[in-house]
């Protein structure tokens, strides 16, 4: 085993500080504030738990006494040899049922504890910014969170009923040991309990670093094949199924490497303590054997010496699993907790109203923003958008089109300026109520693998089916969903893969309309459909328009011709607002864009 280095230690006093942190974190999971029944359980499984180790210990001088009757060594007790023998057995029983009995009882507590955790964590994932969101890796973030639920599970139940267990028995054994026969009994099973100790954490403490390196790369290994699964149409477009093949197998190389040297430190460990145990129960029963030889014992002493030792062998032989076990539990809870750490970069202000959406009037003012410092995108822009008013925004690519929609919807906050609906700033609003005011229809519609009545009635929690049919008709979708063989109750496969491009905005239309938002945000809602898709779509995002302030996010200028106004961006700053005739009679940037776009479409007919 290689010496640890400055480096290394450090490492280690950083985890042990974390382990402890971790611990304290969990402890409100398993004694909860204003749950009197969880308390109440936990202390019955505790009182349990001491009755099986009190009948644990106490069940080797039972066992003392029918042989010491059975050998003549003492008088025929009352009971007798049979009597002892079956009151030996009923013992037993007891422990194990009492053990049974305090983890039935836990059960509960343990289970709820790992619901409310997993429930905040998968909370909170939900409440992290878009910037995290954008960064993140979906494969990998489902590991650490089941892996943490999982070390929550065992820590809750291993801790509690394991390790304070051991060390109660421990206690006891020696105690007994003490009494009955004299300190050098107690000497050798304390002396060979802290090296067994002392040699199970410092091994486990280096096979804690081989584990983190496997469950790295399990990691690496898991989320190279989900990041394949979801691309799968592009891996069939460039014929790379070998390459992702040997993609994922370099990924699962490293995780092999890593499992032999987790296996091989564990036969080490292994080894190693069986040393130890070995050396100490021969040591207390030489010792015990000589004292039957010289008569300061009976064979019933010499028999319970070694069953006691052999009842404090298993516990020890089981410490070294836990002890890894909670170790990796700590690491693996700890990559959750950082996870449940990481802060919110848009939250709400302390006691933040609803927002109260009146006219349905949105400003943009001043507004300035970049998602690096080091480079602006939007410059000072300044926009309105009255009641009920159709506006579109239009520009070359990386002019801040989609950026201004992000803000709307306050994926991020502003930098500099402000964005109002009815006079009240995003930030001092509910972000719950902003969002329900605002209704999206992106350029690519991702649907849930589900139904698409499930798709459609997502937009609204408790729908009717009537308002779910009538969504679909506005959209112009219900005849197309009737002629299906299953109707509504197709299935749309993942991300909505068994529907065309077309359907599957419907379907996000009809979501949208079933909302019933007051603002209404077409992100480049048309763009990746052909022409003649797009010319039907149009006609439906026009009625789900009507009535409602519509921001319309525009690549291809055909689609907004009727805008009731027209903002040109050009990097990060608007430089022209008008009608469409108007912006085209201005011959400027819109004119530009207007002529090269009608030139390549009259090019590609």
């Amino acid at each position: 085993m290689p010496p640890d280095t400055s480096t290394d230690a450090q490492i280690a006093r950083d985890e042990r500080r974390s382990g402890w942190r971790t611990i304290r974190r969990v402890g409100p999971y398993l004694w909860p504030e204003g749950q009197t029944w969880a308390k109440r359980r936990v202390v019955i499984a505790l009182g349990f738990l001491v009755l099986a180790k009190l009948i644990a210990v106490g069940t080797p001088i039972l066992y003392k006494q029918a042989v010491d009757t059975l050998s003549g060594d003492v008088s025929d007790l009352m009971l007798g040899a049979v009597g002892l023998t079956l009151a030996y057995g009923m013992a037993r029983l007891m422990t194990v049922g009492f053990q049974q009995l305090r983890d039935a009882v836990f059960a509960k507590v343990g289970q709820r504890a790992l619901r409310r955790l997993a429930l905040e964590t998968f909370t909170h994932i939900h409440r992290l910014s878009m910037r995290y969101h954008i960064t993140r890796k979906t494969g990998g973030l489902s590991r650490i969170i089941e892996r943490g639920v999982k070390g929550v599970e065992f820590l809750l139940r291993f801790l509690l009923f394991s390790i304070g267990p051991l060390m109660l028995e421990l206690m006891l054994v020696a105690g007994v040991l003490f009494y009955l026969f004299d300190v050098w009994y107690l000497a050798v099973v304390v002396g060979v309990v802290a090296l067994y100790v002392a040699f199970t954490f410092k091994v486990t403490e280096w096979r804690v670093k081989l584990r983190r390196e496997m469950n790295k790369q399990d990691t690496d290994a898991n989320q190279k094949a989900i990041d394949s699964l979801l691309n799968f149409e592009t891996v069939k477009y460039f014929g790379a199924e070998a390459r992702e093949a040997a993609r994922y197998d370099r990924a699962m190389q490293g995780y092999e490497q890593a499992a032999i040297k987790t296996a091989t430190s564990l036969a080490m460990l292994n080894t190693g303590q069986s040393l130890i145990i070995t050396s100490g129960l021969v040591a207390v029963m030489v010792m015990a054997a000589v004292g039957v030889q010289n008569g300061a014992l009976t064979v019933g002493d010499f028999v319970m010496v070694n069953a006691y030792m052999i009842q404090i062998t298993m516990p020890l032989n089981f410490l070294g699993t836990v002890y890894r076990e909670i170790r990796q539990a700590l690491v693996d809870m700890g990559e959750m907790f950082e996870l449940l750490e990481q802060p919110r970069e848009v939250s709400d202000k302390p006691g933040a109203p609803k927002l109260a959406v009146s006219g349905g009037v949105v400003e943009f003012a001043g507004v300035r923003f970049g998602y690096d410092p080091t480079r602006p995108i939007l410059k000072g822009i300044d926009v309105r958008v009255g009641a009920g008013e159709n506006v579109a925004l239009v520009g070359p690519s990386g002019s801040g089109k989609s950026t201004i929609g992000r803000l709307l919807f306050r994926f991020y906050d502003v930098e500099g300026g402000a964005i109002r609906i009815d006079g009240q700033d995003l930030r001092d609003v509910t972000q719950d109520s902003l969002h329900a005011a605002i209704g999206v229809v992106p350029q690519d519609t991702v649907l849930f693998n589900d139904t698409i009545r499930y798709n459609i009635a997502y937009g609204r929690d408790g729908a009717s089916e009537e308002e779910i049919v009538a969504a679909a008709k506005a959209a112009q979708i219900h005849s197309f969903i009737e002629s299906l063989p299953e109707g509504y109750d197709t299935q749309v496969g993942e991300r909505g893969l068994k529907l065309s491009g077309g359907e599957k905005q419907r379907v996000g239309i009809a979501r949208t309309l079933l909302k019933d938002p007051p603002i209404l945000l077409l992100d480049e809602a048309t763009s990746a459909l052909d022409t003649e898709t797009e010319a039907s779509i149009q006609d439906a995002l026009r009625r789900a328009g009507e009535g409602r302030t519509v921001i319309t996010i525009a690549h291809r200028l055909s689609t907004i011709a009727d805008a009731d106004r027209i903002v040109v961006l050009q990097d990060g700053e608007v430089v022209e607002t008008g009608t469409h005739d108007a912006l085209l009679t201005k011959g400027g940037r819109y004119a530009a864009l207007w002529a090269r776009q009608q030139a390549s479409e009259d090019e590609a007919a």
